[in-house]
């Protein structure tokens, strides 16, 4: 029986931290022995904000390295760089000629970032959605690893495959049904850690682009950082941490951290941190945090330490990538038209 596929993917730039680690990469690891998985380095991605080129290159083997340190199998997984196949450009430019511009003028994320760039917004930032979707869509998703802040832009994906091309391009059968050109993916809501709190404010998510950089934890912190990144983490003056009162965001974070860190699970850190001081606290937060770090950050130094086993494995990733993207690719040019090679 044909496993059901998963694509994902994470961009390069910046620092990948405990949000980018707890609520989607370990979470790819325990999806490989049941789903066929498909691990991307969104690097396309990267450069709709304004980036650094001296630094894309190594931030992309850098990224690719903290995903088979956190245990990605390149044996049960595919691992591959967006940029590397060429498919992913040429699929987002013809998806663009189908795509409604109002469909990405309600993005709420493009929204956002305009108001932070003012008059630097590039045309990519406004299509970043139709990429996301052609990387998508090339695959044959079965599914694809969402939180609720990219929700919109896989229903995004879903319309166009569904509205613009399948209606639209799709051949038919003897019956005169259509025969669909790309499948249409349904979300994976991965629900337990998918939604990793900032360390300075409980009400933000962790972020890469976050300017404080006191507000995350990166995955290759030392351990001298963590502890006191984690002991100036914004707390409440209200003894003992609990779950889910909206009134304390920082405690419903910071004990959900150590629930999964620890590995103890939420109903035995609530107990063991119902009566407890925020003095007592950190400490073990930090020690936790610190422990299950140690084994990601010693194989990212092996692999790192071997260039030439980490590039191979991308080589082989995009091999694996592109023969099923170029067959995408092929099914829509031939459908919209196009003059064959």
């Amino acid at each position: 029986m044909t496993r059901p596929r998963v694509l994902s993917g994470v961009q390069p730039t910046g620092s990948l931290h405990l949000g980018n680690w707890l609520g989607a990469i370990r979470n790819w690891v325990g999806l490989q022995a049941s789903h066929d998985t498909f691990f991307c380095v969104v690097d396309l991605h990267a450069i709709t904000v304004p980036h650094d080129p001296q630094r894309l290159a190594e931030d992309t083997l850098s990224t690719a390295a903290l995903y088979l340190a956190c245990g990605i199998d390149p044996d049960n997984s595919t691992v591959f760089v967006q940029s590397q196949i060429s498919a992913h450009s040429e699929l987002c430019w013809l998806l663009n000629c189908v795509t409604p511009l109002n469909w990405l003028e309600r993005m709420i994320q493009f929204k956002e970032k305009a108001i932070k760039q003012g008059d630097n917004v590039s045309v990519g930032l406004l299509d970043y959605p139709v990429l996301m979707a052609a990387d998508i869509l090339l695959y044959d998703a079965d599914l694809v690893p969402v939180g609720e802040d990219q929700k919109q832009h896989l229903e995004l994906a879903r319309d166009i495959a569904q509205q613009r091309i399948n209606a639209r391009f799709a051949p038919r059968d003897a019956k005169g049904e259509p025969l669909p050109l790309l499948k249409v993916p349904e979300p994976m809501i991965l629900r337990e850690g998918a939604r990793v709190m900032s360390l300075t404010d409980g009400s933000s998510k962790m972020s890469k682009s976050d300017p404080n950089e006191g507000s995350r934890i990166n995955l290759l912190d030392p351990p001298e950082t963590i502890v006191k990144k984690i002991k100036r983490a914004k707390t409440d003056p209200i003894l003992g941490l609990e779950f889910g009162n909206p009134e304390r965001p920082e405690a419903d974070n910071l004990l959900g951290l150590y629930a999964l860190l620890s590995g103890k699970g939420r109903q035995a850190v609530a107990a063991e941190c119902a009566q407890m001081g925020w003095g007592t606290f950190k400490p073990l937060l930090a020690e936790a945090t610190v422990e299950a770090l140690k084994p990601v950050q010693q194989k990212y130094q092996e692999l790192r330490a071997d260039p030439a086993t980490l590039l191979a494995v991308l080589a082989q990733g995009r091999q694996r990538a592109s023969a099923v993207a170029d067959q995408s690719l092929s099914r829509v040019r031939q459908a919209l038209g196009f003059l064959g090679t």
